[in-house]
């Protein structure tokens, strides 16, 4: 039986005492899957991805992240699971603005020694042009991030999030300000890259996908509905029906 990449059990969350904003009985996503997650804005994706990054702690009940439960982490520990086994494409990217492409490009393995020791490659600039020619980025690794256009942005993103072969990759709406033809194109990119990485080096790499827009569920393996998942939407919208 495959193991789970992320499990989340009776896990409440709120920022504020007494009001939740998240309910979730339980949430699985088996290792090495490609999960599509959706919901409208204000359901609690964000909140969510900050839970299962480390970067919020729940009031109450079980976060399991590759293996680790994040309630009993500190921390730092929580970081360094977040810096060396999670690559992350935000919506706005990210990029640092002042680093050239090649240093955005090989920023987590120069931060993270885990991140590092898992190139494909002797040497980590080798391993970043490696990517960079597989997302035809490489005649660009020595511009800064900010000469190149939105796409080529979005495949510089893409090289950061699963350089040193992170075992869980989470995308944040990226595609959100993309026409259709762009979108498409970056999706079908974004799984090859994470299915070349298992091939290449059997690692287990998990992809899961955050969007608004349920069209794009088509190039997953599964498909979770945030506003069925968090119980406290459910909980809101019987009290909203009951109250009319």
């Amino acid at each position: 039986m495959t193991a789970d990449a992320v499990h989340l059990r009776n896990v409440r969350f709120a920022y504020t005492a007494g009001h939740p904003v998240l309910w979730v009985d339980e949430l699985r996503i088996q290792a090495g899957h490609r999960s599509f997650l959706h919901g409208p804005s204000g359901s609690g994706k964000t909140t969510l991805l900050s839970l299962i990054s480390g970067v919020l702690v729940p009031q109450q009940g079980s976060i399991h992240i590759l293996g680790q439960d994040l309630t009993h982490l500190s921390a730092s520990a929580r970081d360094t699971l977040r810096g060396s086994q999670i690559g992350y494409i935000f919506q706005g990217f990210n990029l640092i603005p002042y680093l050239s492409v090649e240093e955005n490009i090989a920023l987590p393995c120069n931060l993270h020694p885990a991140r590092r020791a898992r190139i494909a490659t002797p040497t980590l600039s080798g391993e970043v042009e490696r990517l960079a020619r597989r997302l035809d980025i490489h005649r660009h690794l020595h511009a800064p991030v900010t000469h190149l256009s939105v796409g080529q942005q979005q495949r510089v993103a893409i090289a950061r999030a699963i350089i040193g072969s992170p075992a869980l990759v989470i995308a944040d709406e990226p595609t959100s300000a993309l026409d259709t033809d762009r979108r498409e194109a970056f999706l079908s990119l974004l799984t090859e890259v994470t299915v070349e990485a298992k091939l290449r080096d059997s690692t287990a790499m998990t992809l899961l996908f955050v969007s608004h827009d349920r069209s794009l569920a088509a190039h997953f393996d599964s498909l979770l509905s945030l506003p069925e998942i968090n119980r406290y939407n459910q909980h809101m919208e019987s009290s909203e029906a009951a109250a009319q």
